[in-house]
């Protein structure tokens, strides 16, 4: 049995409001203590206990460790090129992955998993100890179900996104190709991941094709998710919500109905900032998802055409600047709303029981993720009590 501990914490960020002040429960002048990986003691400094090994943290802040739960780190090459472009005036649109699907299918499985290892050490030394990864630059039944293996060599959270877009040797048969979809490439990837995702937009798929896809997958045993309403105003949130998705991502053109479906089911609203900040696009409106009681999540939607950045802080400080929350209600949806988004619940939150993830920042406060942005404040990153960064 190993005991860790961290005490003389200025101010611990718990994201359990039930724990202390506010949405992120806020704890000051704490002390944790972890059991074999596992939280077992919250407290004030001043009756810490003895253990095993203990980090003294000096006044600095401490909270959970970030949940990005909407990323695609499995895909070879960038798109540098069109995001220059993009910054001189060419709109955004879904056509530019298929940029992306030529190179990955060009690239080793060595290749794949070494820029996704690459993206999770990078998020990792940020404080991104829980990382959702996708599939969807394949589209192939060969190349998504290797993506896979290779998003499954970083994490357990993995999630086949074979109807990503329809490739270029099926734009003239799209419904064939969803038929592949159901059945071929959701055999052979199922085995390789706990969710299926499906892009609902135009230059995409519709709601008809996404609903037989994730039909099929939910036949399969597999938990859905869907990006939906980036673009445009759609379908895809409310069918997410009908046919009990974890998740429905982006939300950036939103109705009133689309809020008001939300609100009353268990579907979280996982918001990427990141990629609004990457496109000079609409950012979705999370003040008003928070407000109506959706539980909302932000990640960063790292991908190398609308989001290449694995920055959750800069996630969290986007949040506060452009979509309105409070400092507090970006962090709580940055960890324990991107656990809320895989439905986990051993991360995201500081608590008896919890996995022992933890960041502390090189500040006083959770404020200044938002206040000092681009300042690399993470300055300790513990995963089930073990220091990784």
């Amino acid at each position: 049995m190993t005991v860790v501990g961290w005490t003389n914490i200025g101010e611990l960020a718990t994201a359990d409001p039930t724990a202390g002040e506010g949405p992120l429960g806020i704890v000051r002048d704490a002390a944790v203590v972890a059991v074999d990986g596992r939280i077992a003691w919250i407290g004030p400094a001043s009756e810490f206990p003895d253990v095993d090994v203990s980090h003294d943290m000096a006044g600095a802040a401490m909270l959970p460790g970030f949940v990005d739960a909407h990323m695609h780190p499995v895909f070879a090459g960038d798109r540098a090129a069109e995001f220059d472009a993009r910054m001189t005036g060419t709109p955004y649109s879904a056509g530019g992955i298929r940029t992306t699907v030529a190179a990955t299918r060009a690239a080793s499985d060595e290749q794949l998993m070494a820029n996704a290892a690459r993206l999770s050490s990078e998020a990792l030394r940020q404080g991104t100890t829980t990382i959702e990864a996708k599939s969807g630059y394949g589209l192939t039944v060969h190349d998504e179900a290797r993506s896979l293996v290779a998003a499954r060599s970083v994490t357990d959270e993995t999630t086949f996104l074979g109807a990503h877009v329809v490739p270029a040797e099926y734009a003239d048969r799209p419904d064939d190709y969803v038929d592949l979809v159901c059945g071929e490439m959701l055999d052979a990837c199922a085995p390789h991941a706990r969710w299926a995702d499906v892009f609902i937009e135009r230059g995409a798929f519709d709601a008809d094709q996404a609903r037989r896809i994730l039909e099929a997958a939910k036949a399969k045993g597999l938990g859905l998710r869907v990006h939906a309403n980036q673009l445009t105003q759609g379908d895809g949130v409310r069918l997410a919500v009908e046919l009990g998705a974890a998740s429905v991502d982006h939300c950036t053109h939103l109705g009133d109905d689309d809020i008001e479906a939300l609100a009353g089911s268990g579907t979280v609203a996982t918001l990427v900032p990141g990629a609004e900040f990457s496109t000079r696009s609409t950012y979705a409106p999370a003040r008003r998802l928070w407000d109506a009681g959706v539980t909302v999540a932000i990640a960063s939607d790292c991908n190398p055409g609308s989001s290449y950045t694995t920055s959750m802080p800069l996630m969290v400080a986007l949040a506060v600047r452009e979509m309105g929350l409070s400092p507090a209600q970006a962090v709580w949806a940055a960890t324990a709303g991107g656990a809320a988004s895989l439905r986990r619940d051993d991360v995201g939150v500081v608590a008896p029981g919890r996995r022992a993830d933890l960041i502390a920042l090189d500040a006083p406060s959770h404020v200044h993720l938002a206040y000092r942005p681009g300042v690399p404040l993470v300055s300790g990153v513990w995963r089930a009590a073990d220091r990784v960064g």
